[in-house]
């Protein structure tokens, strides 16, 4: 499968894109002009792409599509609302303008609160603005909400929906082979749930 993977420099993305070409896929990172593309493996095509002000066509000739992006936990509410919100928006639109066959979102424990509280809130709120813009697209999808992430190694396995422990943690090798099978097998089709590290 060819695959458009927004936040392929980041943490989890390297970690995906790897995942992605020892299955066999064929990734494509879309990364800004100014980003750092030297750490991403041999084998990764590149597409350019901003997501404060991402151009028509981005998503033409893609199987599926991962935004596992993020403005940064130093950024401010303006840049969250930016990246994590519009971006993925837009990302969206044009991913379904495309006829992509599969949207996964990277999105965040607690998302699916319409109404969140606490130092994360507007966070969340982007979140769960951009998972209900997803659902309601028509686009075939999975969503994929983890706690807190650790650079731990991959584990044995993992735990997904209801029994989540909202305080536990889960490993970026973990979210990562997740999206990875999101987007390539349709076993989460349609679905939106937590995940946590076993």
């Amino acid at each position: 499968m060819t695959i458009l993977v927004a936040g392929a420099t980041g943490k989890t993305g390297l970690l995906l894109v790897q995942e992605l070409l020892d299955q066999g896929h064929k990734p494509t990172a879309l990364v800004r002009e100014s980003s750092d593309t030297s750490a991403l493996p041999q084998g990764v095509d590149l597409r350019r792409g901003d997501l404060t002000n991402l151009h028509d066509g981005v998503c033409d000739g893609m199987d599926a599509v991962i935004f596992a992006a993020g403005s940064g936990g130093s950024t401010g509410p303006e840049m969250t609302d930016k990246v994590d919100r519009d971006g993925a928006r837009r990302l969206t639109d044009l991913a379904r303008d495309a006829g992509v066959t599969r949207f996964v979102m990277l999105s965040s424990v607690g998302a699916d609160q319409t109404d969140p509280t606490g130092e994360l809130a507007h966070y969340l709120k982007a979140k769960h603005a951009t998972d209900e813009h997803l659902m309601a697209s028509g686009l075939t999808y999975a969503i994929v909400r983890p706690v807190a992430l650790s650079n731990d190694a991959r584990g044995a396995d993992v735990i997904l929906g209801e029994n989540v422990d909202k305080s536990a943690k889960a490993s970026r090798a973990d979210v990562a082979h997740v999206l990875a099978e999101a987007a390539t097998t349709g076993r989460f089709d349609g679905i939106a749930q937590d995940m946590q590290s076993a």
